[in-house]
């Protein structure tokens, strides 16, 4: 029904601006409403002086949270184990939030040598030219990290597996370490992504956890491959008013839409993840059966750096099974050249060449090692390393495709 709620002899275009039509309360859905603002409306100046977005009890910009995205944050601090909550427009921005909220001239960051990328650029650029020093410890011996912290460290990054290489770290030691000597822990969890282990409580009692867990949302809580977004999450009240000072006045918000979209997905998220990680186990075995490998990396196979700490944190999971993220990497034997590893990835139909990871399609993409690493390597066997993401395809289809580009490219 039509209502009227200014006097007739106003413009038309005013009258549509301030229709007094309101839809009923009590409209449920499986899919909640999403709401787009940047305007907030007050209805009087006493409430406009008086609310409050930083501890989410009302709205004041659309930038510092709509109801959109204050469910968002909430459901990924369930999934985290966490209890507050930040959404970023990417995993690195996230990560940069930390950093920028945490350290200041004259201070340290430690980062493990296999870290995210971009993380280390992040310290090695922006970070060095505000004064801000950094050093890699090897992610595979805690005592390394124990004799790097000094007076001047402010923040230890974790990450469990490590990038591109997968090796998995004695998390529980390097938690623990961080803890006694007084020094803030985070920990880029995405390929743990909440359902691996649980950042918090690393040992299940809720005796030992990280400070900090950052999630790269565009990958397993995205689904699509078509979103960025990246989450920070916490524990401690006092942490998280930090961080969320520092993200309003960086004006880091994400889009309603985009939001959206990682809300439909979460729900089929742990199906997901089961799917990529029983697939990317039965390819990885059989590509460690092939001629030309001289090395797989995985955390669940035994054999891989660090697999004992792998089972010890997440083997529980599925019933005994364990979990692990849908990525694998192969190291093809030195004896083969760089452009034959290229031409197998060139090769390839299924698997595409691209970034990223966590979505329906598989991914590949082969890096070049030696320029990546600081720290020695001597659990990695001499080769070109390949990096695969194991999509939602069909098994057996991937392995297929796997066997007809290792033929083109060796000779199989």
């Amino acid at each position: 029904m039509s209502q009227q709620n200014n006097a007739p002899s106003q413009d038309i275009t005013t009258r549509l601006i301030h229709h007094a039509y309101e839809p009923p309360a009590g409209f449920a859905a499986p899919q909640p409403a999403i709401h787009k603002a940047s305007t907030v409306l007050f209805p009087d100046v006493a409430a406009l002086r008086a609310r409050e977005w930083k501890d989410k009890t009302s709205y004041t910009y659309g930038l510092h949270g709509t109801p959109t995205t204050y469910r968002l944050e909430e459901r990924i601090a369930t999934l985290e184990g966490g209890q507050q909550c930040l959404l970023a427009p990417s995993g690195l921005a996230a990560i940069s939030t930390v950093a920028l909220a945490l350290l200041k001239s004259g201070d340290e960051v430690l980062l493990p040598d296999n870290a995210y990328g971009p993380n280390k650029a992040l310290a090695e650029a922006e970070l060095a030219h505000w004064g801000i020093t950094h050093q890699m410890f090897d992610p595979l011996d805690p005592l390394d990290l124990a004799a790097r912290i000094s007076p001047r460290t402010r923040l230890v990054w974790l990450e469990a597996a490590g990038s591109v290489t997968l090796e998995f770290p004695d998390l529980l030691a390097q938690a623990r370490i961080c803890r006694e000597r007084g020094v803030t822990s985070a920990l880029d969890n995405t390929w743990g992504a909440g359902l691996a282990f649980a950042p918090f409580d690393l040992k299940g009692d809720g005796s030992l956890g990280v400070d900090i867990s950052v999630h790269a949302l565009t990958k397993y809580p995205s689904g699509g491959g078509d979103v960025l977004m990246g989450s920070i999450t916490t524990r401690d009240e006092r942490l998280h008013l930090k961080l969320k000072l520092a993200h309003m006045r960086l004006g880091l918000g994400v889009g309603a839409n985009d939001a959206e979209a990682v809300l439909r997905a979460l729900p089929s998220m742990a199906l997901r993840y089961r799917a990529h990680d029983v697939a990317t186990r039965e390819l990885a075995r059989w590509m460690g059966r092939q001629a030309p490998v001289a090395q797989v990396l995985h955390p669940a196979l035994p054999g891989s750096p660090g697999h004992p700490h792998w089972q010890a944190l997440c083997g529980s999971a599925n019933g005994g099974a364990g979990a692990a993220a849908g990525l694998f990497s192969v190291v093809f034997d030195a004896r083969h050249g760089q452009e034959r590893v290229d031409a197998f990835c060139d090769a390839l139909r299924l698997f595409r060449l691209g970034y990223s990871w966590g979505g329906p399609i598989s991914l590949v993409v082969p890096y070049d090692l030696p320029a990546m690493r600081e720290c020695a390597t001597p659990h990695l066997a001499d080769g070109h390393l390949v990096r695969f993401c194991v999509g939602l395809e069909d098994v057996q289809d991937l392995r297929a495709d796997l066997e007809q580009a290792l033929g083109r490219a060796f000779g199989n």
